[in-house]
């Protein structure tokens, strides 16, 4: 809900207490520049595997916790693919292509991080967010692909790509580089 005091514009946002108390605290929109309000479209981060370092875990249950105070989030991770010894690159990226689909629904807007995609500085990426959020309205689900990448019909499945930098990362600290830059969109 949006007013104006004084000249100024307020969003009131509805907390919920743990003992179920309704409080109404007036956020000023005027220090951030960013993604305002609560959304209640849902965000997913769609993983192939486990993360697999305490740190990195570390880091990414720090900034989804601080994510649910914004949006709708939830992490979904692919398991691994067992027996992979044998298989080429192509095959493996096949498979995973095969379970990533899997949990994406037709209506979902489906993003890649992907070396090759659009890069944005933090601002840059805050405008871009809240514009799909403002007016596409999708839930949107953000792939970290595999240690190969995705399939062919992954990308050709996805509504868009970014990148998060010009630099390799591996697909498991890209997970916590990857929250931050969600959150700082939000605040």
């Amino acid at each position: 809900n949006h007013c104006c005091r004084n000249g100024q514009n307020y969003l009131f946002h509805i907390i919920v207490s743990q003992v179920y108390n309704v409080q109404i605290t007036a956020l000023n929109l005027q220090k951030t520049s960013h993604i305002p309000t609560f959304v209640s479209m849902k965000i997913t981060l769609l993983l192939v595997g486990k993360t697999a370092f305490p740190y990195i875990n570390e880091g990414i249950a720090i900034y989804e916790k601080r994510l649910q105070h914004y949006v709708n989030y939830s992490r979904v991770e692919i398991p691994e693919l067992k027996g992979v010894q044998a298989m080429s690159r192509e095959q493996i990226k096949e498979k995973e292509g095969e379970l990533i689909l899997k949990n994406i629904k037709a209506t979902d807007d489906v993003v890649l991080l992907d070396e090759r995609g659009n890069t944005y500085t933090s601002l840059e990426w805050a405008s871009h967010l809240q514009k799909k959020i403002n007016y596409e309205g999708k839930d949107i689900v953000f792939v970290i692909g595999g240690a190969y990448g995705f399939s062919q019909k992954v990308y050709q499945r996805a509504n868009g790509k970014i990148s998060l930098s010009k630099m390799t990362f591996s697909h498991q600290i890209i997970r916590v580089i990857f929250l931050e830059q969600l959150y700082r969109a939000f605040t």
